[in-house]
Protein backbone atom coordinates (compact mmCIF):
# COMPACT_ATOMS: atom_id res chain seq x y z
CA UNK A 1 0.00 0.00 0.00
CA UNK A 2 1.62 3.43 -0.77
CA UNK A 3 0.26 6.98 0.45
CA UNK A 4 0.29 9.49 -2.06
CA UNK A 5 0.74 13.53 -1.35
CA UNK A 6 0.17 15.66 -4.19
CA UNK A 7 1.59 18.80 -4.09
CA UNK A 8 1.80 19.27 -0.11
CA UNK A 9 1.81 22.35 1.09
CA UNK A 10 2.01 22.40 4.94
CA UNK A 11 5.97 21.16 5.72
CA UNK A 12 4.31 20.11 9.56
CA UNK A 13 1.25 17.34 8.10
CA UNK A 14 4.20 15.74 5.46
CA UNK A 15 6.51 15.06 8.30
CA UNK A 16 3.66 13.77 10.51
CA UNK A 17 2.40 12.12 7.70
CA UNK A 18 6.00 10.86 6.99
CA UNK A 19 5.73 9.41 10.53
CA UNK A 20 3.04 7.72 10.62
CA UNK A 21 4.38 5.94 7.26
CA UNK A 22 7.55 4.75 9.24
CA UNK A 23 5.73 3.38 11.74
CA UNK A 24 3.74 0.85 9.22
CA UNK A 25 6.10 1.02 6.99
CA UNK A 26 4.50 2.29 4.73
CA UNK A 27 6.35 4.03 1.06
CA UNK A 28 5.30 7.92 1.28
CA UNK A 29 5.11 9.34 -2.45
CA UNK A 30 4.61 12.55 -2.91
CA UNK A 31 3.79 14.21 -6.26
CA UNK A 32 4.22 17.55 -7.65
CA UNK A 33 5.63 20.23 -6.02
CA UNK A 34 5.51 20.98 -2.45
CA UNK A 35 5.54 24.22 -0.65
CA UNK A 36 8.62 23.73 1.07
CA UNK A 37 11.86 21.98 0.92
CA UNK A 38 12.21 18.02 2.07
CA UNK A 39 15.10 18.67 3.70
CA UNK A 40 12.97 21.96 5.70
CA UNK A 41 13.37 21.85 9.58
CA UNK A 42 9.81 22.14 9.79
CA UNK A 43 9.85 18.90 8.03
CA UNK A 44 12.34 17.00 9.87
CA UNK A 45 10.96 18.60 13.20
CA UNK A 46 7.32 17.08 12.67
CA UNK A 47 9.44 13.62 11.38
CA UNK A 48 11.13 13.69 14.19
CA UNK A 49 14.48 11.21 14.25
CA UNK A 50 11.95 8.63 12.14
CA UNK A 51 13.11 9.73 8.21
CA UNK A 52 16.02 6.79 8.32
CA UNK A 53 12.53 4.66 8.39
CA UNK A 54 10.75 6.32 5.72
CA UNK A 55 10.95 4.85 2.52
CA UNK A 56 10.31 8.21 0.92
CA UNK A 57 10.11 8.40 -2.90
CA UNK A 58 9.32 11.63 -4.91
CA UNK A 59 7.90 12.27 -8.30
CA UNK A 60 7.61 15.15 -10.83
CA UNK A 61 4.40 13.93 -11.93
CA UNK A 62 1.18 11.61 -11.87
CA UNK A 63 2.13 9.19 -14.54
CA UNK A 64 5.42 9.18 -13.49
CA UNK A 65 3.80 7.76 -10.05
CA UNK A 66 1.78 5.36 -11.52
CA UNK A 67 4.90 4.21 -13.70
CA UNK A 68 7.19 3.85 -11.00
CA UNK A 69 4.28 1.78 -8.50
CA UNK A 70 1.57 0.33 -10.51
CA UNK A 71 -0.99 0.47 -7.79
CA UNK A 72 -3.27 -1.93 -7.81
CA UNK A 73 -6.09 0.46 -7.64
CA UNK A 74 -6.38 3.93 -6.64
CA UNK A 75 -8.35 5.55 -4.31
CA UNK A 76 -8.78 9.32 -4.23
CA UNK A 77 -9.89 11.13 -0.76
CA UNK A 78 -11.92 14.31 -1.29
CA UNK A 79 -14.33 16.74 0.50
CA UNK A 80 -16.29 15.90 -2.60
CA UNK A 81 -15.73 12.20 -2.63
CA UNK A 82 -18.72 9.75 -3.45
CA UNK A 83 -18.29 7.15 -1.21
CA UNK A 84 -17.61 7.19 2.40
CA UNK A 85 -13.92 5.71 3.10
CA UNK A 86 -15.24 2.60 5.08
CA UNK A 87 -17.08 1.39 2.84
CA UNK A 88 -14.18 0.64 0.26
CA UNK A 89 -12.64 -2.43 -0.38
CA UNK A 90 -8.97 -1.48 -0.21
CA UNK A 91 -6.04 -4.03 -0.91
CA UNK A 92 -2.86 -4.35 0.17
CA UNK A 93 -1.41 -2.75 -3.55
CA UNK A 94 -3.58 0.13 -3.53
CA UNK A 95 -2.65 3.64 -3.49
CA UNK A 96 -4.18 6.19 -0.88
CA UNK A 97 -4.25 9.63 -2.96
CA UNK A 98 -3.99 12.79 -1.16
CA UNK A 99 -4.45 16.39 -2.81
CA UNK A 100 -2.85 19.79 -1.31
CA UNK A 101 -4.39 21.16 1.67
CA UNK A 102 -4.81 24.42 0.20
CA UNK A 103 -6.87 23.35 -3.34
CA UNK A 104 -7.34 19.34 -2.89
CA UNK A 105 -7.12 16.91 -5.83
CA UNK A 106 -6.95 18.23 -9.21
CA UNK A 107 -10.23 17.66 -11.27
CA UNK A 108 -7.69 16.70 -14.13
CA UNK A 109 -6.33 14.07 -11.69
CA UNK A 110 -9.71 13.23 -10.58
CA UNK A 111 -11.68 12.63 -13.84
CA UNK A 112 -9.31 9.83 -14.87
CA UNK A 113 -10.85 7.54 -12.27
CA UNK A 114 -14.34 6.39 -11.49
CA UNK A 115 -16.45 7.84 -9.15
CA UNK A 116 -16.77 4.97 -6.81
CA UNK A 117 -12.92 5.42 -6.38
CA UNK A 118 -13.11 8.82 -4.93
CA UNK A 119 -13.98 8.65 -1.08
CA UNK A 120 -14.88 11.16 1.74
CA UNK A 121 -14.71 11.08 5.40
CA UNK A 122 -17.78 11.80 6.66
CA UNK A 123 -18.15 15.41 8.78
CA UNK A 124 -21.63 15.58 10.77
CA UNK A 125 -20.98 19.79 10.99
CA UNK A 126 -21.51 20.95 7.92
CA UNK A 127 -19.92 24.59 8.97
CA UNK A 128 -16.31 22.61 9.12
CA UNK A 129 -14.87 23.06 5.70
CA UNK A 130 -12.21 20.14 5.89
CA UNK A 131 -10.17 17.89 8.13
CA UNK A 132 -6.35 18.33 8.69
CA UNK A 133 -4.38 16.33 6.03
CA UNK A 134 -2.31 14.84 8.38
CA UNK A 135 -5.09 13.67 10.51
CA UNK A 136 -7.24 12.03 7.57
CA UNK A 137 -4.36 10.03 6.29
CA UNK A 138 -3.59 7.93 9.61
CA UNK A 139 -7.54 7.88 10.15
CA UNK A 140 -8.07 6.44 6.05
CA UNK A 141 -4.73 4.46 6.07
CA UNK A 142 -5.08 2.52 9.14
CA UNK A 143 -8.68 1.58 8.25
CA UNK A 144 -7.04 0.38 4.90
CA UNK A 145 -4.33 -1.86 6.68
CA UNK A 146 -7.15 -3.16 9.09
CA UNK A 147 -9.31 -3.55 6.34
CA UNK A 148 -6.44 -5.78 4.90
CA UNK A 149 -5.76 -7.78 7.58
CA UNK A 150 -2.04 -6.12 7.97
CA UNK A 151 -2.98 -5.12 11.19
Amino acid sequence: MDIVLVNPQIPQNTGTIARTCAATKTPLHIVGKTGFEITDKNVKRAGLDYWPYVTLHQHETWQDYLNFAKPNKVWLFSKFGTSPYHKADFDKNDALVFGSEISGLDKELVDQYDNSQLLLIPMLCKEVRSLNLSNCVSLAHYHALQHCNII
